[in-house]
């Protein structure tokens, strides 16, 4: 009953007439385009300039955080990083901003909820298999085939079951380790408000990345060897 007097559904306009999850995806949308809006007004007053200034500013933290991705991204994507840049970045923070929600009091995480997850799952696996199409044409589907042709019949059943499972694992090891995270995070502020979650609250926050570093690593690893799949 507590939880649901600060529902923040009954606080923010406009999100009663949306399920809960759909309302949080809605909610990290705007944040991220907020920020992108931000980030561009800080890139264009910043112009040219090499050196950084004394104190932190948010151009230099926009900075931090692409860095910080583009370096996750480097050793998977190698000279594509650049290109990939975007769709992974976009991946991880909205999946990371999606986590982060259930550490505040009255609100759920969208990646609590299997739709959410799913749709991300979804995505991922048609984009990568988009990728494979362009860089290899329809030889892209020889890899499903295996090495040799005589073995066709028996690794195209194993390698399309493979290929179909992805989006539920993806969606299935998010779901559990958000409402895992999340419920253990209810126990504890139940328990008492004050110091006792502290402890919670740390974990849960290096849960929230660790599931967002591990959804988009699986992603590039999905993209690497879709992109590849012509030098198998």
């Amino acid at each position: 009953m507590e939880h649901e007097a600060f529902n923040f559904l009954k606080v923010i306009p406009g999100l009663k007439a949306f399920p809960e999850h759909v309302a949080g995806s809605l909610l990290v949308a705007a944040i991220l385009v907020i920020f992108s809006i931000f980030a561009r007004i800080a890139l264009k007053r910043q112009g040219d300039a090499l050196v950084p200034p004394k104190r932190l500013s948010f151009f230099h933290f926009c900075d931090i955080v692409v860095e910080g991705i583009y370096k996750m991204s480097e050793n998977t994507l190698g000279e594509d990083t650049e290109f990939y840049l975007p769709i992974i970045g976009t991946l991880f923070l909205y999946i990371f901003l999606s986590n982060l929600l259930g550490l505040l009091p009255g609100f759920s995480p969208p990646t609590d909820n299997v739709n959410t997850n799913l749709a991300c799952g979804v995505f991922v696996y048609v984009y990568y298999n988009y990728r494979g199409f362009r860089a290899a044409g329809i030889g892209y589907l020889k890899h499903f085939l295996g090495p040799v042709w005589y073995m066709a019949w028996l690794l195209l059943p194993i390698e399309f079951i493979s290929h179909a499972v992805r989006p539920f694992t993806l969606a299935l090891r998010l779901k559990g380790n958000m409402t895992g995270d999340h419920t253990v995070l209810s126990v504890f502020t139940s328990l008492s408000p004050y110091v006792v979650p502290v402890p919670a609250y740390f974990l849960g926050l290096l849960t929230c990345f660790l599931q967002a570093f591990i959804f988009v690593m699986l992603t590039m690893v999905y993209i690497a060897m879709a992109r590849d799949s012509d030098h198998h």
